[in-house]
């Protein structure tokens, strides 16, 4: 204490903190704000294309259902056939062999109906991947002939142009590449170090270098120099990613115009094929069948006659269904790429 007292004491204390000059922060808040803007979008984009996938695949869940539908209607259709062969065997009106064929023709029939069942429940399988459900397969249900709309070729593209949440989320990301251009140019100008403090000195008693009591206050300003400011590369490379989203912009358009033109031409196609059907294919065929199934139950036809005209049948219905269901995916395809939804299952 005797020493302190001698040559005495200094305490003291100060703040120092940094002010930053060119608006720095406005310009990260402007990137943050555009970042998460981009991300928001990003995250539209795939709600989009999650919605597309899945009614693609509850379409595809229908389509499979319907057709283990008309394979088993067809396998019950020629097992009643074969057992009313099998009575006029007996009866001998008919010949051993005719019987055995439509006996044989339903066996047949019902390893097709086995492996449409097994397609079909492969297909609900991949469904409850987006439903997020074990639902029962009795549970799904919808109608694959509501799937019509008119549409006009121009007014897609420029609703694409508009709606397509990619083609805005690259229109954000080059906003974002400004500003990020603007924030390391505000990084480039020099900040300014600023400091206060006080400090107080004890008396000094000491022959050498006595001394009073001293209270003093401290500002203090430091500008640090940057010699490399002048070859910023963060800068250049900001500039580079403006260019790079420019160009990815301008990419996206003219793919979304391709994409939504593919879309609509293949749209249209399968509405001519439904209007095929819808012409009378499957009831002329169906007006076929039945007339040589009387025939042969007459005896006025063959059985080959009657197995051509149920696979004739069978193959019409099961195309038609298929249409329908391509149809269904055109359209859901066609507003996936234009960016818009209308469909109500």
């Amino acid at each position: 204490m005797e020493f302190q007292k001698k040559w005495g004491y200094t305490i003291g204390t100060s703040v120092n903190w940094t002010l930053e000059l060119g608006q720095k922060r406005k310009a990260r808040i402007e990137t943050a704000k555009n970042q998460a803007e981009y991300s928001k979008l990003q995250l539209q984009d795939f709600l989009r294309n999650l919605i597309a996938d899945a009614s693609v695949g509850y379409i595809e869940a229908l389509k499979t259902k319907a057709l283990v539908d008309i394979q088993k209607d067809s396998y019950l259709s020629m097992h009643q056939l074969a057992t009313s062969d099998s009575i006029r065997y007996r009866l001998g009106a008919i010949s051993q062999v005719t019987s055995r064929q439509s006996k044989l023709e339903a066996s047949s029939l019902l390893n097709d109906l086995y492996k449409a069942e097994s397609i079909s429940r492969q297909s609900f399988s991949a469904l409850f991947i987006f439903l997020g459900t074990d639902q029962q397969e009795k549970e799904i249900s919808g109608n694959l002939k509501a799937f019509n709309r008119d549409f006009n070729s121009e007014d897609l593209i420029l609703e694409a142009v508009n709606t397509r949440s990619d083609l805005l989320a690259s229109k954000q990301n080059i906003h974002t590449a400004a500003s990020l251009i603007k924030l390391e140019k505000a990084n480039r100008i020099i900040d300014l170090g600023l400091s206060v403090g006080a400090e107080h000195s004890t008396w000094a008693t000491n022959e050498i270098a006595p001394s009073p009591a001293v209270n003093a206050i401290k500002l203090g300003a430091s500008i640090p120099l940057k010699f490399s400011n002048r070859r910023n590369a963060d800068l250049k490379i900001a500039e580079i990613g403006r260019k790079q989203a420019e160009t990815e912009y301008k990419q996206i358009e003219n793919s979304i115009r391709t994409e939504v033109m593919q879309a609509y031409y293949q749209y249209q196609a399968t509405q001519k094929q439904l209007k095929q059907f819808d012409n009378g294919m499957l009831s002329e065929a169906k007006s076929i069948l039945d007339g040589i199934i009387y025939s042969y139950q007459r005896g006025e036809s063959s059985i080959l006659e009657v197995l051509n005209a149920q696979r004739t049948y069978n193959d019409i219905r099961q195309r038609y269904i298929e249409t329908l269901a391509d149809n269904a995916v055109a359209l859901i395809e066609l507003e996936r790429k234009t960016g818009i939804w209308d469909i109500d299952f």
